[in-house]
């Protein structure tokens, strides 16, 4: 049976184009060396995944610097698999299940720290939403703190002098267990991404009728908040208010039009003749930022469709995968975005490998010209992909 009849990837090859040019003395040698390597493989893979359970167990009984070693020990196994089993799918799924246990593990550690120092625990609900990758579930190897806390009306200027404080330690000790903190700041200890929950209605109304100053911040602060999902805590208070979110994007339709209108003015690495364009001087000569110039617009312009057809999920592949079954795009156009999608991602990861190595110094900017023929190809044509999922969008929102 040929690997493809194993739903295997086209591009591997099937072991009868191998061995065809072979003597019979070299095929049993060969198939011995392959039948080897995949008895080492699978010893590797069951060994990380007894590690990675033992990891995973640990936190629940770990606090304080400590769960950094965890963190950083759980990092450097989806690395290692990544390099044997490049799946995208697998290192999102991992990533988001352990994180969200450590996160869970800092929340709890913050509310009894603050009990045994005395602070009076307001009697209201709250909970810990993410935002941006972790809200898409979309984690990797790198990873920084993208976080809201919302808690429940009725606790008074009690609450907010409470959570002010517990959103301080959140933070402290999410940095403290390998979170790096948001360059954006995109987290509770900043007023915008802490409040009640009549607090935060009144802030989205504020944004979504333009009674802001900052119209284009705020903007951008809705988009962040498109990708919110729960986490932590009470998990009906966060439903309520990703609900409410997500109400307020379909119903305010000028809003989410100007959202599209700057995911279809989001640049592409895409040159004269649509060929992969990279920067022309300077220190990245040669190369180009696939997080921006790639994987960021076809994450935002996934986002936008998603969002105009109402569709709650956050996962970008998720998002894809409904707006094909509801009948926003063509199964095969749908196909293109997936694959555009694992392309971008899978150079995404092994940049940041190269980064976590110290074989390069960033962990965006890719040289083309130093990968194969077939991975530029790829490239290529997951960015025309992008281009026409631009168009798309240009058009149903009659963009000008």
């Amino acid at each position: 049976m040929s690997l493809a009849e194993h739903n295997l990837p086209p591009e591997l090859p099937d072991l009868t184009d191998i061995t065809r040019y072979c003597r019979i003395e070299e095929i049993e040698p060969f198939l011995q060396m392959i039948s080897a390597t995949v008895k080492t493989d699978c010893s590797r893979i069951v060994e990380w995944r007894h590690k990675q359970d033992c990891l995973v167990a640990s936190i629940a009984q770990t606090e304080g610097s400590p769960l950094r070693i965890i963190h950083e020990s759980l990092n450097q196994i989806e690395l290692e698999r990544f390099l044997l089993i490049p799946s995208v799918n697998e290192l999102h799924s991992s990533c988001t299940r352990y994180r969200d246990l450590l996160s869970s593990r800092a929340m709890d550690t913050v509310s009894t720290d603050m009990d045994a120092a005395g602070f009076v625990r307001p009697s209201v609900p709250f909970a810990l939403i993410s935002m941006g990758s972790d809200g898409r579930e979309e984690q990797t190897l790198i990873t920084d703190q993208d976080n809201l806390i919302v808690y429940g009306d009725g606790g008074g200027e009690a609450a907010d002098d409470y959570f002010t404080e517990f959103s301080t330690r959140l933070v402290d000790r999410l940095e403290e267990a390998g979170f790096m903190r948001c360059t954006g700041d995109i987290m509770p200890t900043n007023q915008t991404w802490r409040g009640s929950f009549s607090q935060w209605r009144k802030r989205l109304f504020s944004i979504v009728r333009y009674e802001v100053e900052d119209v284009g911040k705020n903007t951008m602060n809705l988009i962040v908040l498109s990708d919110a999902r729960y986490v932590s805590g009470d998990q009906g208070l966060a439903a309520e208010l990703i609900q409410m979110i997500r109400a307020m994007e379909r119903d305010y339709f000028q809003v989410l039009w100007g959202m599209a209108r700057a995911a279809t003015e989001m640049k592409l690495a895409l040159g004269f003749m649509k060929r992969i364009w990279t920067e022309g001087s300077g220190e990245h000569k040669g190369e180009f930022n696939v997080k921006l110039l790639a994987w960021a617009p076809l994450v935002m312009n996934v986002r936008i469709l998603a969002i105009n057809q109402s569709i709650p999920a956050t996962s970008t592949l998720e998002r894809i995968s409904l707006l094909e079954a509801e009948g926003s795009l063509s199964p095969t156009f749908a196909d293109d975005l997936i694959d555009a999608y694992h392309v971008l991602t899978r150079q995404r990861v092994l940049i940041q490998i190269r980064a976590l190595k110290g074989i390069q110094s960033d962990s965006y900017y890719l040289n083309p010209y130093l990968l194969s023929a077939t991975e530029r190809e790829q490239i290529r044509h997951a960015l025309i992909k992008i281009e026409e999922l631009q168009k798309t969008i240009h058009t149903n929102f009659n963009i000008v």
